[in-house]
């Protein structure tokens, strides 16, 4: 199978690449050589002819996103939907990566598949109607992750939180993290892998989330990384009112599956993929196995 990766050098895009190379053929795309919210960029999907591609191209600084929502719309939701029409001529699937962001938050359990969204901000609006627009192609995933933290880092934000709590121990610095929100916490590693599965293993076409396993609140995320590292670090909890953003965030957004095992795929828990990537990244000495 010939998969295109578009967005291939970002956190997810990057372990996407090394997911499927494995055992089929990757035709990786930076922004330089394909722009999503340009249709005749698009157009180059016909010259590769993949047989699946992988949009995991996204305008996701989410507080830009309220001054900036006609260029969240343009990269978000047309450039989704320029893909999946592209993709649509070829006869190839479309397959985009979404956000739990398109939850108002409101919930007190886990999101699934299931639930309706309904989101609170111009990132989680723009990144439904790429959602709807990835529709268009009756050959497509929508694939729903959050709060990535990878080794390529995040592209456009410098890095991610797990590398920023860590720059932040190692000035001194006095650390205080909201605790009022809860989300996911997901290893782009973990969440490649049960991507390219599902393509694999020809899932029935839909949406599906895919997240580690668990919640925790940003403060319970922090507090793991410094316990994983062995770091006595003044850490304190913080509501998010003491931090006013410009976009609203979701309270509770943590997702999960009831679809992912029927194809015998079990996403790790969040701390089992927090210690992984803190060893992948050689902050951590890998557990010895007797």
């Amino acid at each position: 199978m010939r998969v295109a990766v578009i967005g291939s050098s970002g956190q997810l895009g990057t372990d996407l690449v090394k997911a499927f190379s494995s055992s089929h053929e990757v035709i990786a795309l930076t922004h330089r050589d394909i722009e999503v919210a340009d249709p005749g960029s698009c157009a180059r999907l016909k010259e590769l002819a993949p047989d699946a591609v992988i949009n995991t191209a996204a305008f996701h600084k989410t507080d830009q996103c309220e001054d900036e929502p006609l260029k969240a719309f343009q990269v978000n939701a047309i450039g989704a939907r320029n893909v999946a029409l592209a993709c649509r001529d070829i006869g190839a699937i479309a397959a985009f990566i979404s956000t739990d962001y398109v939850f108002d938050g409101k919930s007190r359990l886990p999101y699934l598949e299931s639930d309706p969204p309904s989101p609170i901000n111009a990132y989680g609006i723009s990144k439904l109607a790429g959602e709807l627009f990835t529709r268009q192609n009756e050959r497509h995933y929508v694939f729903r992750v959050a709060s990535l933290f990878g080794s390529a880092g995040a592209s456009g934000k410098g890095g991610n939180f797990v590398e920023a709590m860590i720059a932040k121990a190692r000035k001194g610095e006095t650390i205080s993290v909201i605790d009022d929100i809860r989300m996911s916490p997901t290893y782009t590693r973990d969440a490649a892998a049960a991507i390219s599965a599902l393509i694999e293993k020809k899932a029935p076409f839909g949406t599906y989330h895919v997240t580690n396993s668990g919640e925790c609140s940003w403060f319970e995320f922090a507090a793991a990384i410094f316990e994983a590292l062995g770091l006595k670090v003044p850490l304190g909890a913080a509501s998010s009112s003491t931090y006013p953003t410009k976009a609203r965030r979701p309270a509770y957004s943590a997702l999960s599956s009831n679809k992912l095992g029927r194809w015998g795929i079990e996403m790790p828990r969040w701390k089992d993929a927090l210690r992984r990537y803190l060893e992948e990244k050689g902050h951590l000495k890998p557990l010895s196995v007797a």
